[in-house]
């Protein structure tokens, strides 16, 4: 067995990949990563270094993980900047740090890619490799953001130190209809549910649902302005440039949705998910202004809509945000993992993680008392 390490996913043949991967998440595909890496949205000069990791028995490709040299902390929605400036004011260099994720992703999904889910060995394999990669250029630390549950044991098994957080997600409980799903709501939130919705009707909006293959670069370019503006009113730059969101159209057309809300025949804001088979994903929003309740429509009623008419079992909207809840979003732990050289700074981290696990489960305690669900329905 041999572990290498690739500056490129274009190095890995795509097809050894995506066997790994397979077609629950369209942003872990070969495809994905490889727009994001050929388009400029993942590159050294963006902060992001690829360094992934393959593992082969012979020819056979027995695992990989994605991996990323950082020199920053941006983009990745596990924050650690607390962790950085303690190094700075200690006299330590918090950067580079290595980070396996999904560039600018914050869904969770497996990080160390098996072709059999059991094999542990492997798994041990190449989290020893990344810690050692790590030591060996001079990093910091080795962080693995948004690992699939199912890998936590083995992660804690190689000694790395895990982290809790949480997200929203809904849950599909074979609703029929909208508001079949609204019939589970309290009285009062099913009111203001409906409110919403009513608001953004009554100012003449109306939406529509284009898949990627129906997305040109007249129409990316325009969503993608929508996006940039939004994302210029909070002091940053969109993460994935232009071109990689028409690439999507060509590299995964079948994985993208985009839905559009359209005023007097203006496209005035749109939401670009992923979807899989069973799950949708909520990335990117933009509008060119504000308009009542329109974010709550277009990101995440137009968002159930679509998965209760396609039959899809789950739907996660993206990273905090507890407004959600009042939308049918219930708390979901999420996890992280992290690997420190500094033997005093991982035992200090050690004992805050501690703690803000048990803030996490307080949170989420709070946060379940707080859903627009009747009593005893609420999504499990």
């Amino acid at each position: 067995m041999k572990v290498t390490v690739h500056d490129s996913i274009a190095a890995i043949p795509a097809g050894d990949w995506n066997a790994l991967v397979g077609d629950a998440y369209p942003f872990l595909s070969h495809d994905f990563l490889e727009l994001a890496e050929h388009s400029g949205s993942v590159s050294p000069d963006a902060g992001w270094s690829p360094r992934h990791l393959v593992l082969r028995d012979g020819k056979t490709l027995r695992a990989a993980m994605p991996l990323y040299e950082k020199s920053h902390s941006w983009g990745e929605f596990v924050f650690d900047w607390a962790w950085a400036r303690a190094y700075e004011q200690a006299g330590f260099a918090y950067y580079p740090k290595l980070v396996s994720a999904v560039p600018f992703t914050p869904a969770p999904s497996p990080r160390v890619l098996r072709a059999d889910a059991g094999d542990d060995e492997a798994a041990a394999i190449l989290i020893e490799a990344a810690t050692e990669l790590a030591q060996d250029t001079g990093c910091s630390s080795f962080h693995i953001l948004f690992p699939a549950e199912t890998e936590i044991p083995a992660l804690e098994q190689a000694g790395l130190l895990i982290r809790k957080d949480c997200q929203f997600h809904w849950e599909n409980r074979d609703y029929e209809t909208f508001d079949d799903f609204l019939g589970t709501f309290t009285s009062a939130k099913r009111k203001k549910a409906r409110r919403d919705r009513r608001r953004v009707a009554e100012q003449g909006i109306r939406f529509r649902r284009l898949r990627g293959n129906e997305m040109d670069t007249e129409s990316w370019s325009h969503v993608y302005s929508l996006i940039a503006r939004t994302f210029m009113l909070r002091g940053s730059l969109p993460y994935f440039n232009q071109a990689f969101f028409e690439g999507l159209s060509d590299r995964l057309p079948d994985n993208v949705l985009v839905i559009t809300a359209e005023q007097a025949d203006l496209t005035i804001a749109a939401a670009v998910f992923y979807e899989s088979d069973t799950t949708l994903y909520g990335r990117y929003w933009g509008s060119d202004g504000h308009y009542d309740a329109l974010h709550f429509e277009t990101c995440y009623y137009q968002g159930i809509d679509y998965c209760i008419e396609t039959g899809k079992q789950c739907f996660e909207p993206g990273t905090q945000g507890e407004h959600k809840v009042a939308r049918g979003f219930v708390p979901v732990t999420t996890w992280s993992a992290h690997w420190l050289a500094h033997p005093e700074f991982a035992s200090a981290i050690e004992r805050y993680l501690d703690e803000e696990g048990r803030h996490v489960e307080r949170y989420m305690d709070a946060i379940d008392t707080r859903t627009p669900y009747k009593s005893g329905e609420d999504s499990p």
